[in-house]
C-alpha cells in the first residue's frame, strides 16, 4: 500500500455503494474519513467504531464543512446520489452538490476524486444519466484528477435492480412486459464494483481516466428474470413481451409491485429501454479480479438475504433529521398534533422492547394488518415507498434503517424507538415507542403518533385520520403485549398530556 498516512474521504458513506466500499477499505488497512449529515447514522453501522475510521459531519451543500472534511485527504470518493424520493429537480441538485464539492476540493488541495456512476447508450442518454455525466465534467473543473467508473447495471442484495427482479419474480407467475425485456445488458456484481473502486487507490495511473466496468455476461432482462427464478427455487415464469413501448405504464406498474420508489424506478426503466454494453475493457488489465457471472451474483445476493447479511440497501438513503419533530410540545400550542396511548405490563422492559424492535417487515404491525396494507397501497399509487420495502433485519434496528414506509431516526436500546414517516402526506408524521420501568416494578409501553401539518390540508388530513387512532393503537398495544407474553396490568389507555 502507499506509504502515505493520509486518509481517504468517502462522500455517501451510508449509501448503497459507500456502505460496502467503506468496510472494504478499512479491511485493507486504509485510513478512512466518512462524511455524512448524521454521525450517529454512521456510528450505527457495523464498521462505525473501527479504529481506522474518522467520522465528520458535513452536508454536501455546505462548502465550508465539506472543505474541512477534505483537508489532509489523499483522495475523495464521490458516491453521492441525488435521486431520492420526493426530489423532483435532481439535475439542479446534482449540479449544486458537484460545484460545492469542486470548491471544497480546490480549497482543501485535494488532488484526486474517484466517481462512480451509471453507463448509458450515448445515443439515448436518459435525463438522469445526462445529469450524472455532467457531474463528472463539473468535478474536473477544480483541477483535481477525476477517475470515473461507469457501470451498466449493478447486481447485489439490496440494490434497486435486484429488488425489482426479486419482487417481479416473487409476485408474478405470468408477466406482461414491454419491449425492453429483450434489450441486452451487461450487469456487474456489486462485489466487483467495490473491488474496482478500492483497486483504483492502488493504481495511480487510473487518475484522470474514464473506465467502463461490467461483468462477463451479455444477456437480456428476460434471461436475467429466468436465472433469478431458477436460483430462488420459483416455478417457471412466463413472460409475454408486448409489441409496444409503454414507458410510463412500466414505471407505474413497477412502482406498484416492487418496493423500489418511483425516484429509483424511473431512471432504471429509462436505461433498460436501450441496449447497454461495455466497449472499453482497459480496467480489467489494470485491476484483474474474478468477475462474477450473473448467476453467481444472484446466488450471492440470495444467500445474503436468507442469512440477514445485507450490508447495504438502496433504501438506506434517507434523512435522519428530526428538525420537524417537536417532541416535548403539547398539541394545545397548535403546531403539532399528538395522541399518546399507554399500556402497563407485568414483567421486565426487555419483554416489551423485544416486540417493539421487531415491528414492521415480515413481523407486521401486530394489529390492523389490512389497514396498514391499505395505507401502504395508497402510498404506492401516489408514488411513495409503501410497505413492501420491509426492513433490514428481523430482530435488530439501528438509526437510519428503512422500516416499511418509515425511517428510523432515533434508537435508545431497550427504551425508545422513533420513526419518521416517508409516506406521502401533507406534513411531517412521527411514531414513537417508549418503554420504561415504573416505581412499582411494572413496565409501561407508550405509543405516540404525532403530526406537524403543512397548511390547511395538513390539518384536514389529521382530523380525518385522528379518530382511527384509538380504534387502531389500543388493540395494537394489546397484541404487542400478547406477542411479548406479558400480563396486562393496566390499559391500554389514551394519555392526556398536560
Amino acid at each position: 500500500m502507499d506509504s502515505e498516512n493520509r486518509p481517504v474521504l468517502v462522500l455517501g458513506a451510508t449509501g448503497y455503494v459507500g456502505g460496502r466500499l467503506l468496510p472494504l477499505l478499512l479491511e485493507r488497512g486504509w485510513k478512512v474519513r466518512a462524511a455524512g449529515r448524521s454521525d450517529r447514522k454512521i456510528q450505527a453501522r457495523p464498521w462505525g467504531n473501527h479504529p481506522n475510521l474518522e467520522i465528520v459531519v458535513a452536508d454536501a451543500l455546505d462548502t465550508a464543512a465539506l472543505t474541512e472534511a477534505m483537508r489532509g485527504c489523499r483522495a475523495v470518493f464521490y458516491l453521492i446520489q441525488s435521486i431520492r424520493p420526493g426530489e423532483h429537480d435532481f439535475a439542479t441538485l446534482d449540479r449544486r452538490i458537484a460545484y460545492s464539492t469542486v470548491h471544497a476540493a480546490r480549497e482543501a488541495g485535494v488532488e484526486w476524486i474517484l466517481y462512480f456512476t451509471g453507463l448509458g447508450n450515448p445515443a439515448h442518454l436518459s435525463d438522469q444519466l445526462r445529469s450524472r455525466y455532467e457531474v463528472g465534467e463539473i468535478l474536473a473543473l477544480g483541477g483535481a484528477k477525476v477517475t470515473q467508473l461507469r457501470a451498466p447495471l449493478v447486481l447485489g442484495s439490496g440494490g434497486a435492480s435486484f429488488e425489482m427482479i426479486k419482487a417481479f419474480c416473487g409476485y408474478l407467475r405470468i408477466m406482461f412486459a414491454p419491449q425492453w425485456m429483450d434489450a441486452k445488458c451487461q450487469p456487474i456484481a456489486i462485489a466487483n464494483v467495490e473491488e474496482y473502486l478500492a483497486g483504483c487507490l492502488e493504481h495511480p495511473e487510473t487518475a484522470g481516466q474514464v473506465y467502463e466496468i461490467s461483468g462477463p455476461d451479455v444477456l437480456t432482462w428476460r434471461e436475467l428474470f429466468r436465472i433469478y427464478a431458477e436460483e430462488a427455487g420459483l416455478p417457471h415464469r412466463i413472460v409475454f413481451v408486448l409489441p409496444v413501448r409503454i414507458h410510463q405504464i412500466s414505471i407505474w406498474w413497477m412502482n406498484l409491485v416492487t418496493p423500489v420508489s418511483v425516484a429509483l424506478i424511473r431512471p432504471l426503466v429509462e436505461r433498460m429501454r436501450n441496449e447497454i454494453l461495455c466497449h472499453d475493457e482497459r480496467i480489467r488489465e489494470i485491476i484483474p479480479q474474478k468477475l462474477l457471472s450473473c448467476r453467481e451474483a444472484i446466488i450471492k445476493a440470495l444467500d445474503e438475504v436468507r442469512q440477514d447479511e445485507v450490508a447495504s440497501s438502496c433504501f438506506d438513503a434517507g434523512s435522519t433529521s428530526t428538525a420537524g419533530w417537536t417532541g416535548g410540545q403539547s398539541k394545545a400550542e397548535g403546531r403539532v398534533f399528538r395522541d399518546t396511548f399507554s399500556i402497563t405490563l407485568d414483567g421486565p422492559p426487555e419483554l416489551a422492547w423485544n416486540v417493539v424492535k421487531r415491528i414492521g417487515g415480515n413481523t407486521g404491525w401486530y394489529f390492523g394488518t389490512f389497514l396498514w396494507q391499505m395505507r401502504g397501497f395508497v402510498d404506492k399509487l401516489l408514488g411513495g415507498p409503501g410497505l413492501s420495502r420491509g426492513r433490514r433485519h428481523v430482530d435488530s434496528v439501528v438509526m437510519g434503517d428503512s422500516l416499511d414506509f418509515w425511517r428510523v431516526v432515533a434508537v435508545e436500546e431497550c427504551c425508545r424507538l422513533l420513526l419518521r414517516a416517508e409516506m406521502l402526506a401533507p406534513g411531517e408524521a412521527y411514531l414513537e415507542f417508549r418503554v420504561q420501568v415504573l416505581p412499582d416494578g411494572s413496565t409501561e409501553l407508550r405509543m405516540t403518533p404525532s403530526f406537524e401539518p403543512r397548511g390547511i390540508w395538513g390539518r384536514i388530513y389529521w382530523w380525518i385520520i385522528a379518530p382511527s387512532h384509538s380504534l387502531l393503537f389500543r388493540p395494537m398495544l394489546k397484541q404487542m403485549a400478547k406477542a411479548a407474553g406479558a400480563r396486562i396490568l393496566r390499559g391500554p389507555t389514551c394519555v392526556e398530556e398536560g
